[in-house]
């Protein structure tokens, strides 16, 4: 089961393995991966969790997250 401690810990480690550049970059990098590879449900997870306050997370994954809310639901390719 995916809960949202597995997810923030996911998003934290890909802000931190991207952060080589400024954190905004760091921010777009990581939601950019979040939107390719996690499945809806994953992201579904981490909007809620961030939505909540957003606990535990790096700041850009937290900003990666938001991205993606004010993006809104992915689009069909």
């Amino acid at each position: 089961m995916i809960t949202a401690e597995k997810t923030v810990h996911m998003a934290n480690q890909i802000a931190r393995s991207i952060a080589a550049g400024s954190e905004d970059e760091a921010a777009r990098a990581t939601a950019d991966h979040i939107a390719k590879f996690w499945d809806p449900r994953m992201r579904q997870i981490i909007l809620d969790h961030v939505a909540e306050g957003g606990e535990d997370m790096l700041p850009a994954a937290r900003r990666a997250v938001e991205i993606l809310r004010d993006q809104g639901p992915p689009r069909p390719a």
